[in-house]
Parts: structure tokens; sequence; C-alpha cells
């Protein structure tokens, strides 16, 4: 492909490694040309977490590993002109913004131009009569009864594009949707139309490949024996190639484990999308319904056909809540009769607790399937001994009460089945979700540069 634009991913989730940027930037430096790194480390609760935090203390509530993630190769992008674009300004973009700037100072770069996007918190007050009426009636009642935590509406692309091209190094976000850390670099670049929907729609689908980081690169991939993965511990995370015409090409650092093939590919195509003629994002309905993947060998493999229509007319906003408090407790049963003696202990925590609601869990009996009501199909072994895990927790809005099921299972050392051991008990904050979609005219996203003489 000719015209070629570079955007590689040094993260999937917050918490993901921090030792993948390395070979991405080492990569996208050999190569030349015009290239970006972005890094995905916001999911919903995340960012929940991130304002709870910053509640705590009005400096925090960005993404804890910055350092790690940034440190490394701050310096290289800075200098080889490859722009850093990250969510990971999560509830406080400013006080990532200000970090990174006293990075970059003790780094020797001085004055590098530093973006914040704005506009998708809607906590505010003056929101709140505005979510209440975007909402259903029952989940209107549940925020009325509820301790607003945060609202976050999902932005698009747009304002990265625009501090991009007003010449930022580093741009920091909030709650974007995760493929428009890609759109607005490549918006940027090729300096297209916003309603030139089938090329925003490929950036937006480039984007979406690109956003679990190795999770295309054969990471969630990987099943030994029956799709193998070659050197997955040290796996390469992924860059797409993106020509002018929308055509894109997904890869990996050389000398890096893992693959990229057309089955990774295509197991991340069709990724959290329900409807694949309508994936609905802020900047696009993209339809890949169309799409073709050809396996170029490798560890390339081109995509083409995405097509684009006009963008939805409402953004999608995740409205936190407090939940109460989530208690957890697990004890080991082991040997002969595991599971019966785990059953008894399940029944015994039921007859001391039996004014709380509870999900029980056999975890090591096809726990995974039960619902929150721990309803499900368990399965014994066929062996003659097991190894069986017994999981309880409730939700409460009173912190006693859900505090009685640690001490419960606890107290099953002694005064339970026999057997039982290796017992951990967790009591923290919960948060539920409400969703909503509000008009994007009432949205006004904008981005701002980093003063760095707050620094002083």
């Amino acid at each position: 492909m000719t015209n070629i634009y570079r955007i590689a991913c040094a993260a999937g989730f917050s918490g993901d490694r921090t030792d993948v940027a390395r070979p991405l930037v080492d990569e996208l430096l050999r190569s030349g040309g015009p290239a970006c790194l972005i890094f995905e480390s916001l999911a919903e609760r995340t960012l929940a977490l991130a304002q709870l935090e910053r509640h705590q203390n009005p400096a925090l509530g960005y993404e804890p590993l910055l350092l790690e993630m940034l440190e490394p190769i701050l310096v290289d992008c800075i200098k080889g002109g490859i722009p850093i674009v990250g969510n990971f300004g999560a509830a406080n973009p400013e006080g990532a913004a200000r970090f990174i700037a006293k990075l970059a100072q003790e780094k020797g770069l001085q004055n590098i131009k530093i973006a914040i996007v704005k506009g998708d918190d809607v906590s505010a007050p003056k929101f709140h009569s505005q979510l209440e009426s975007f909402l259903s009636s029952s989940d209107r009642e549940t925020l009325t009864q509820s301790t607003l935590v945060s609202a976050n509406v999902y932005l698009g692309g747009q304002e990265i594009a625009q501090a991009l091209h007003a010449g930022a190094q580093v741009v920091i976000t909030g709650r974007v949707a995760d493929p428009a850390l890609t759109v607005g670099p490549l918006m940027a670049h090729f300096k297209k139309e916003w309603d030139d929907w089938n090329f925003v729609a490929a950036a937006t689908i480039a984007g979406h490949l690109l956003e679990c980081g190795a999770q295309i690169t054969g990471g969630y991939f990987a099943d030994p024996g029956v799709k193998d993965v070659p050197h997955l511990a040290q796996v390469g995370f992924p860059i797409v190639e993106f020509n002018a015409q929308g055509k894109m090409c997904i890869t990996k650092p050389s000398n890096t484990g893992g693959l990229v093939s057309r089955m990774t590919v295509t197991e991340q195509l069709l990724y959290e999308i329900h409807d694949p003629a309508q994936y609905l994002t802020p900047d696009v309905v993209a339809d890949i319904s169309r799409v073709e993947l050809h396996d170029l060998g490798g560890d390339r493999v081109e995509l083409t056909g995405v097509i684009g229509h006009h963008k939805p007319g409402t953004l999608k906003a995740n409205i936190c809540i407090n939940g109460g408090w989530l208690s957890e407790a697990e004890i080991s049963y082991a040997g002969f009769h595991a599971y019966e003696r785990a059953q008894l202990a399940a029944q015994i925590i039921r007859e001391r607790l039996n004014d709380l609601v509870l999900r029980i869990d056999y975890i090591g009996s096809s726990s995974v399937f039960s619902s929150d009501s721990g309803k499900g199909p368990q399965f014994k072994s066929s062996m003659g001994f097991e190894d069986i895990r017994l999981r309880v927790s409730t939700a409460n809005q009173d912190k006693h009460q859900a505090m009685r099921v640690c001490r419960e299972v606890t107290a099953l050392y002694t005064c339970g089945p026999a057997g039982g051991g290796g017992v951990r008990t967790s009591l923290k904050p919960r948060l539920n979700t409400l969703v909503c979609f509000i008009p994007r005219d009432l949205i006004h996203a904008s981005y701002e540069f980093f003063d760095t003489k707050a620094l002083v």
C-alpha cells in the first residue's frame, strides 16, 4: 500500500502489560513514515472507579500505570514525531496532562504540546434533569434513590483530530469510543471530510481491530491443540497500516511472539458487534457485512470492503451509581467427597444467612455458567476425588449486613464440614450502571492545550 499511515496500540485495558510499547515504537521508527501510538486503557467500570478515586483525591483519577506506560517511550515518540493518543485521562484528563508534562520536563523535553479532550463528563448538577429525562421510568427511579458517582458520554474522534491538526504531540481523553483513538489520527493525517462515511467507517473498524491490544495478535485467540499461537509469553501488540483509500493491513512488530492471521482478525472483527451491518459509533454507522479479509502471510492480513452510513443522532451515556457493598468469600474443599462437603457448607451458609440474597458458586464445577442467582449447570467429576472452591457473595446497601458473608464463611474453618481451607474474603464498594442515549447537540466537546506554566 502507498501513502501509508501506521497506528500501533500499546494497551487494551487498564492494567495491561507496560513493556509492549517499546517494540511498537521501535517498529514505527524503523519503518519510517507518519505514525501514531495509542493507548486504550479505559473500560466502563475503570472510569467509574477512577471517579471514586478522584472524589477521594482531586489530584488522582487518571490511569495509575501512566508512568510505567509512557516513561520508556515518551522521549523517542516526541523526538521521532510520533504523537501519542490515549484515553488514560479517565476521570481526570487534566491531572494526566500535568503528570505527563512533569515527566517530559524530567526527561529534558521542554514545553511539549499536550492537548486535553473535554466534554464527556456530564455528571455536573446542570445535567441531572436531562439525564433523568432520557432514562426509562424504572432507571429514573433507581437514579433518584441512589447516589450518582459518574456520568459520561462516548465522544467521537473529531476533537482528537482537531488537536493533532493543531500540533498536539500528546492527546489525552476521558471517555471516548474506543475506535475514536484511531479515527482521530487517521482523519487528521488524511484530512478527510467527516461526511466521507466510507472512510470514517474504515477508520472506525481499524480502531475496533486495535482496541483490545493483543486480542488480535493471538492472545485471547489461543487454545492449545486447537488454535496454537507461538511464543505467547512475548506476544506482540498490533499495528494497522492504513491508506487514503481506506484499505488497511493488520500486523505486529517483527521479532515478537503471537500471530496475525485471517482467523485472529475475524475473531476481533466480530468482537462486541451485535449487528454487523449497523455498528453504531459516535462518528459513523459502520457496515462490515461485506468485508473481505486476505491473509498476506508473514503476520499480515489485509481488510477491505467497509461501508459507512450517517452517524447516529444520539450519543451513548453510562451513568454509574452507588451500588452499596459487594461481599465475597471463598473456601476450598479437596479430596474424597469434596463436592458434597462444599454443598453442605453452602447449605449451612444459606441457613445462617437466610435473610440475605446470596450467590453461591462451586468453582471447578462449571460455575461460570451460573447466573447471579447461582442457578446453572454444575457437573461432578467422574473421578474419585475433586477440588472444589466454594464462593459465596452478596450485595447490600448496609456494609454491616454484607460483612456477615465474610464472617460466616471464615467460621467454616471449624464450624463447617471437614477439610475446608484457604479462606479469602473481600468487602468493597459496588457500582451499578445505567445507560441512556443523549441527543448529540446537547453535548459540547472541545479540546484545549495544557498550560505548562501551571507546573510552576
